[in-house]
């Protein structure tokens, strides 16, 4: 497993349905001590298409059973399919949550209000560093894929230069664990494990909790 090789952090987006049809996956993270992410019930529902009652009903049910399986509830939410509704932001920091991963901008995280004057973190995730659009859908290859990884970390390495900058890479182990897609990926991150020395290598809740240490301008 590169991750556990180059010693790199991850982040576990889980459905709760993964405690029933793969608990071994789950546990193996929770080994790793890898950050678990509120990621729904499940990808064959969308959060944004629901009326507000059922969506936080689907909030509560899916926060619930992580937070009894892992004996803490997750800071974090990123929405099956990455579907929300006006309301999303309201009932995640209602219901405790420290930062959302829906929206994707600037590359650093940035506040948003909520009602009752509520707050929560918009932690960037990646939209093109992510497997799924990248490979699934507009048909990149192994290598483009991972020329990418190295091209968004080299330019954004300098960039970060001026202001401190969020990349992230989503990954699916269906699509980029095949052997030959994995041999690049492991390129890839190779290259970013070289420069941890300049870096911080951690997760997204990691980073909401930093940010939310510093003063508002």
């Amino acid at each position: 497993m590169p991750f556990d090789a180059l010693k790199l952090p991850m982040a576990a987006l889980l459905n709760s349905s993964m405690y029933d049809y793969a608990p071994a996956l789950v546990a193996a993270h929770r080994a790793r001590g890898d950050e678990i992410v509120g990621h729904g019930r499940t990808n064959a529902e969308r959060q944004g298409t629901l009326d507000e009652a059922a969506e936080k009903a689907l909030i509560a049910e899916a926060t619930a059973r992580l937070t009894k399986a892992e004996g803490r509830p997750p800071e974090g939410w990123l929405g099956p399919w990455i579907s929300h509704s006006p309301a999303t932001p309201d009932l995640l920091a209602e219901a405790g949550y420290r930062y959302l991963l829906d929206w994707c901008m600037d590359d650093q995280p940035i506040w948003f209000r909520c009602r009752d004057a509520k707050r929560i973190m918009a932690v960037p995730y990646p939209q093109e560093l992510n497997d799924i659009p990248a490979i699934a859908a507009r048909r990149a290859s192994a290598a483009t894929f991972a020329d990418m990884i190295v091209d968004q970390f080299d330019e954004m390495s300098e960039l970060s230069q001026a202001r401190p900058l969020v990349m992230g890479v989503a990954l699916h182990a269906y699509i980029v664990g095949q052997p030959y897609r994995l041999r690049h990926l492991k390129r890839a991150l190779r290259h970013i494990a070289s420069h941890r020395d300049a870096i911080w290598l951690t997760t997204p809740g990691a980073i909401a909790r930093h940010c939310a240490e510093q003063p508002i301008p």
